[in-house]
């Protein structure tokens, strides 16, 4: 099992709706096992980050109004992407965890950026 990541509407009454996957867009956000190992970390939590820790405990859920601080944190955890790779790599070669630290980080800003387009929001499950 792996975790992906939506981008999804508010109907009007309340209820979510799920947009498809773009075309050729990659959805993984990481592996199952990511929800601690990686975005639940201590190393992450440490850099200030508080929507991506969420998913050691459920599924994450960024409102239309929280998308700009969502990318913001998106950003900050690239900025510290080699410390963060050396951190919670576990048994993968620490390049090889790198690599694919930078394409989760890349699809969770790309539904992001949509998002924010659209007045969306982004659901990371």
């Amino acid at each position: 099992m792996s975790l992906s990541v939506d981008v999804f509407l508010r109907e009007p009454d309340g209820k979510m709706l799920i947009l498809d996957v773009p075309e050729g867009r990659d959805d993984s956000a990481g592996f199952e096992s990511w929800r601690t190992v990686v975005w639940g970390s201590e190393p992450v939590r440490a850099l200030g980050a508080r929507f991506l820790p969420v998913l050691a405990d459920d599924d994450l859920e960024v409102e239309v109004e929280e998308v700009a601080e969502f990318l913001d944190e998106v950003a900050l955890l690239r900025g510290h992407l080699d410390a963060i790779a050396e951190s919670t790599r576990g048994p993968r070669g620490l390049e090889e965890h790198r690599r694919g630290l930078v394409r989760r980080l890349r699809n969770l800003e790309v539904a992001a950026l949509h998002a924010r387009v659209i007045d969306g929001g982004v659901i990371v499950w």
